[in-house]
């Protein structure tokens, strides 16, 4: 029987059957897909190139939409060149690399919105030490620690998962490698248990961050309806929202995907569970961080006025 050391590619789930529908849906992720690198793109430039936007809040913002932004590459492109190009090829290495670099960017994005979730707190509830509690120092140690702990997971789990031999076949029921699919492929059941051991592991973590998030809201809410100005509220309301969608759209897309019961489990439904996890968050967080934000809209039309303008002079100078 072939083992892991004798696949030399895995074959990925085909989006469509007829050759129409995958130029279909090759259109459609790249629409997609540019959209999330035009968002996450504007907000990084916003927030790295406008001094005002240099506090906590918007620093880790400027990591949330780089995350977004490698985690939308990490699966898309794939895909789209296997629906252009007719085929459902991944390499050996590039599936171990799709799923370390998807593992490290999503584990490091829920610790990162868990910080976020700090910020909000201390702004809100403490806000005469919010400079000393989250100083520059204190705000890159965060960042760093969350990067950190999406790199020690990723890697833990994609050494566990392609050292172990691979000898029922090569099709992984998904248009991205994932590890669940990638583990019925496995040869040895205790293999197989203990990489189920380490996501129970990981699973009982997110519920931590979640039940950190879910009591820091707790908090904010409580800070909130006792301050007496009713635009101090409403003020309060718009900082906590963007951060709040956010976490719900992560945590309620991530729970369809792992939590959903067996007697819905079919190829369809998991396609499109995956799509709306691994796509749909990159891809509407920065709509939702400057659909409420002013100073980040701001920022941005300077930004794209500035473009606009340079494009323009450019266009003059060609031209005589």
């Amino acid at each position: 029987m072939p083992n892991s050391s004798s696949i030399s590619e895995f074959l990925l789930l085909a989006l469509a059957d007829t050759r129409q529908l995958q130029l279909l849906h090759f259109w459609l992720l790249l629409g997609i897909y540019l959209a999330a690198l035009l968002g996450n793109g504007l907000i990084s430039t916003a927030v790295a190139c406008d001094h005002r936007l240099h506090t906590p809040m918007y620093f880790f913002l400027l990591n949330l939409a780089l995350l977004d932004l490698g985690c939308i590459s990490t699966t898309l492109p794939k895909a789209m060149a296997n629906a252009l190009w007719h085929t459902r090829h991944i390499s050996y290495a590039g599936c171990a690399a799709q799923v370390f670099f998807f593992l490290f960017l999503l584990s490091a994005e829920y610790s990162l919105l868990t910080v976020m979730s700090y910020d909000r707190y201390i702004a809100i509830c403490k806000p005469l030490q919010y400079g000393t509690l989250l100083d520059n120092r204190a705000c890159a140690t965060m960042a760093a620690a969350a990067w950190g702990t999406g790199l020690l997971h990723a890697v833990l789990h994609t050494a566990n998962t392609f050292s172990q031999a691979l000898c029922r076949g090569k099709a992984v029921n998904q248009f991205f490698c994932e590890i669940p699919h990638i583990l019925k492929l496995s040869c040895s059941e205790s293999d197989y248990l203990r990489e189920t051991g380490f996501i129970v592991v990981t699973v009982l973590a997110l519920f931590g961050c979640f039940a950190f998030i879910l009591f820091s809201y707790v908090q904010i809410f409580r800070a909130v309806l006792m301050m007496p100005s009713e635009q101090g509220r409403h003020k309060a309301f718009s900082m906590c929202l963007p951060h709040l969608a956010v976490v719900s759209l992560f945590v309620s897309t991530d729970f369809l995907a792992y939590l959903k019961p067996h007697s819905l489990v079919s190829p369809s439904l998991d396609l499109v569970v995956s799509f709306l996890y691994s796509v749909v968050p990159p891809a509407l967080n920065p709509l939702i961080y400057s659909m409420r934000n002013q100073e980040l809209k701001d920022a941005v039309r300077k930004i794209m006025s500035w473009t606009h303008f340079s494009s323009n002079k450019l266009l003059i100078c060609l031209y005589k």
